[in-house]
């Protein structure tokens, strides 16, 4: 297989600082389109992937970025979704096997299949070869795992949709967020403000649960009606019984049993963040209400093209700052520091 030499910045080693280097991006397929990456998302599983903190490492040196936003540069001969000059995005994954009974439901990131659902980034592709992420000039992919953006998104504030967005859609429409319906969001960050707004537009009564009300007045602008803080305890009290659904965003272990507590009877809450320890559950905190502790990963692509759209339909993006490759490891102790608002993209042209 041929390849050509792309710019990226990666971590060379487990809790390195990232830096520019060059990366080789296969050739293009038939059913292959080269993207012209124009931003890049910074999300928390990169910190954690690149600091290796959900595992025994990687394969170094790693580029990260699964929130990825471009332009089509060229197609394959046999491409048929995408034209030269698309807008495009590709999320937290580039391939799976196509067979299971997962992949041929849509539900492409729960495969099953020998190959499994293949990631964007720190993993090995059906070529054998080790993916690189999209903190890089260019990425090819095949088209049937590129994500169209429609043109009332732009692309910067949307690349954080194909991570952050989808997270929080997904469990939002599988648990049916709707009109009549209370919702609450722990966390308002990168994960979390996404999910305000999607449960504002789909109809929800929407309440924000964060440590403290540092956020409020942005909480109830992205659309909340109410906005609490856990680190008092009146507001476990006040709350009991509250919710139909719960979505949890935080990256650290949460006494979750007092938050379940919050669910009525037959409620759920879900768990999106991905802390490094354990999460203990008491049996009683689930019996007593007939409560659900689950777990959501992102969406299928026919269900992230579903997100896109509605988020186009409600003018929905994520609140975003800006920065240039060279302020990439300045942003991660930014974020480890929740010193955003709320997603830091990358600026391809400067890679």
């Amino acid at each position: 297989m041929t390849h050509t030499s792309v710019a990226a910045y990666a971590a060379p080693a487990p809790k390195a600082p990232l830096e520019r280097i060059t990366i080789p991006r296969r050739e293009l397929g038939a059913h292959d389109i080269l993207i012209d990456i124009k931003f890049s998302g910074i999300c928390h599983s990169d910190i954690h992937t690149v600091r290796a903190e959900w595992g025994d490492g990687g394969n170094f040196p790693i580029v990260p970025g699964h929130e990825i936003a471009g332009v089509v540069a060229a197609t394959g001969s046999e491409v048929t979704r995408y034209q030269v000059g698309d807008r495009v995005g590709v999320g937290c994954f580039v391939d799976s096997c196509r067979d299971c009974e997962n992949c041929r439901a849509g539900l492409e990131q729960y495969c099953t299949g020998e190959l499994g659902t293949v990631n964007t980034y720190n993993d090995t592709d059906r070529h054998g070869e080790i993916t690189h992420g999209g903190y890089a000039s260019h990425l090819v992919v095949d088209e049937n795992y590129a994500l169209r953006i429609p043109d009332a998104l732009p692309l910067d504030a949307a690349a954080p949709l194909l991570c952050a967005g989808i997270t929080l859609y997904s469990p939002l429409a599988h648990w049916q967020a709707g009109p009549g319906k209370k919702v609450a969001v722990v966390g308002l960050g990168g994960l979390g403000h996404m999910g305000v707004k999607i449960a504002h537009a789909m109809g929800a009564e929407v309440t924000v649960l964060s440590q403290s009300l540092r956020k409020k007045d942005d909480g109830l602008r992205l659309g909340a009606d109410h906005y609490y803080a856990t680190s008092d305890p009146a507001t476990f009290e006040a709350l009991a019984g509250t919710f139909d659904l719960i979505v949890n965003t935080v990256s650290a272990n949460l006494d979750l049993n007092a938050y379940l507590g919050l669910l009525r009877t037959d409620g759920t809450l879900v768990q999106l963040g991905a802390p490094e320890n354990p999460l203990p559950i008491a049996p009683f905190a689930l019996i007593g209400g007939r409560r659900s502790f689950a777990g959501s990963l992102i969406g299928g692509i026919a269900e992230t093209q579903e997100m896109l759209d509605f988020c186009a339909e409600h003018g929905l993006t994520a609140d975003i700052e800006v920065i240039g490759a060279d302020r990439i490891n300045e942003a991660y102790e930014r974020v480890l520091a929740s010193d955003v608002r709320y997603r830091f993209v990358i600026d391809a042209s400067t890679i």
